[in-house]
């Protein structure tokens, strides 16, 4: 049985996922606060995290930052409606998706789902370097350099640069991108895919607004070029 942890404080929202999860034959466990949801993430290790962003105390961006330290297990945030920059920081800080309140529980349901079979069917890391003039993408370690510097990426910005890197000069669409990465099986925000390209320009590109790396195919999406 598959384990997930429900963190929000709003206990009518907490009561109606908890039954449809439960439904769903999950295992649920529950926290009202981001202190509750930490000590719960550490005790119970669940296979995947609801995690509210407006929390009392500790809240769930910082929640997210320490988990994310701690762990790779699947961040799925809840935000309030026109919240774009907190979307943005959850991302940015490894949180794997999220959905805006109010949501429909049959979309919620969808992106666990999806979720939770990329974790588990996500292949083991291989032991390969990649390489491409100063910047060296270590597979195994999941670790970047350029010149032998070490890079702080997000877990899906390495991600989406290993997947570029290990297929230099193949074009591939924000969809693509989306099912390879995020793992989702309908149709998913595109500007996820733009977002998470310019964190990563901003890193490994000498001059981000004319890259020559991760390269823009105008009506398709993004190329590596090595």
């Amino acid at each position: 049985m598959k384990t997930i942890l429900v963190a929000d404080d709003e206990p009518t929202l907490v009561a109606t996922l908890k039954y449809n999860l439960e439904r769903e034959s999950y295992g649920v466990i529950t926290a009202t606060d981001g202190e509750s949801a930490l000590a719960a993430a550490r005790a119970h290790r669940p296979d995947l995290i609801l995690l509210d962003l407006m929390m009392p105390g500790l809240n769930g961006l910082e929640v997210c930052r320490i988990i994310r330290r701690e762990t790779h297990v699947p961040i799925l945030i809840l935000t309030a409606r026109g919240a774009e920059a907190d979307k943005v920081a959850g991302l940015e800080i490894g949180a794997d998706d999220y959905v805006t309140k109010p949501f429909s529980v049959r979309e919620l349901m969808a992106r666990v789902r999806a979720l939770l079979r990329r974790s588990e069917n996500a292949p083991a890391p291989e032991a390969e370097t990649v390489s491409s003039g100063d910047l060296t993408i270590d597979i195994r370690k999941r670790t970047v350099s350029r010149d032998g510097v070490g890079l702080a990426l997000k877990p899906k910005e390495f991600e989406l640069l290993s997947f570029l890197a290990r297929n230099p000069g193949k074009a591939f669409t924000r969809d693509q991108l989306l099912n390879q990465i995020w793992g989702y099986d309908f149709a998913g925000d595109t500007r996820t895919v733009d977002v998470h390209v310019r964190w990563l320009r901003q890193k490994i590109e000498d001059e981000p607004e004319r890259p020559t790396r991760v390269i823009t195919i105008r009506g398709v999406g993004y190329r590596f070029d090595a």
